[in-house]
């Protein structure tokens, strides 16, 4: 079997080196990722994995993974920040709260889909302007859910969690192997 990683994400991609697994193709799907009118958060990352999965044409002996994460703060979606100023707005809205990090994964062969998806509890600490502006000059921000990334400098930031550090990442490991086998491709090599 091949592995198709849907997504261009370079965490999935390291997160998967983890298993020691090196896709055989990269193919991120275009698809819409804006959120439906009072959609639920998790509901969204289901939707979104999904969506990416369908959108993909598979090969005969392929199998793709991909994954969605999101940041939501009660019924709040918080996606990628747009800019930096879109950015300061999350962190001071996480600051000094719980807050969960949801990622779905769909996994595709053949016809069959199978999904799964895992969410954390994050807290994250009273965030002081000072702390704010130098963590978005860092530019670590860009790209990431919610406006930050645990595994960069915002680790700083994130006293407690409670579920998977990887999956606040972007790919929580364990499940993602398990997904993979259910779907035909063994993860351990």
């Amino acid at each position: 079997m091949k592995l198709v990683l849907g997504s261009g994400s370079p965490r999935r991609l390291e997160l998967l080196a983890t298993l020691g697994i090196v896709p055989d193709d990269i193919r991120p799907p275009d698809i819409n990722e804006d959120p439906l009118p009072a959609e639920k958060p998790r509901e969204y990352c289901r939707r979104i994995a999904l969506s990416k999965a369908e959108a993909l044409t598979l090969a005969e002996g392929e199998v793709a993974l991909c994954a969605d994460t999101t940041v939501a703060l009660g019924r709040r979606i918080m996606g990628k920040p747009a800019d930096a100023d879109e950015a300061a707005k999350f962190l001071m809205s996480l600051s000094g709260r719980r807050h969960r990090v949801i990622t779905a994964m769909a996994a595709k062969c053949g016809d069959q889909i199978w999904t799964a998806d895992v969410v954390t509890v994050v807290k994250m600490k009273n965030v002081s302007n000072e702390e704010l502006n130098a963590y978005l000059a860092t530019n670590d921000w860009q790209g990431k859910a919610g406006g930050y990334g645990i595994q960069g400098p915002a680790g700083a930031l994130i006293p407690w969690i409670q579920g998977s550090y990887t999956g606040v990442m972007g790919l929580p490991v364990a499940e993602a192997a398990q997904l993979l086998k259910t779907a035909g491709y063994e993860a351990t090599r």
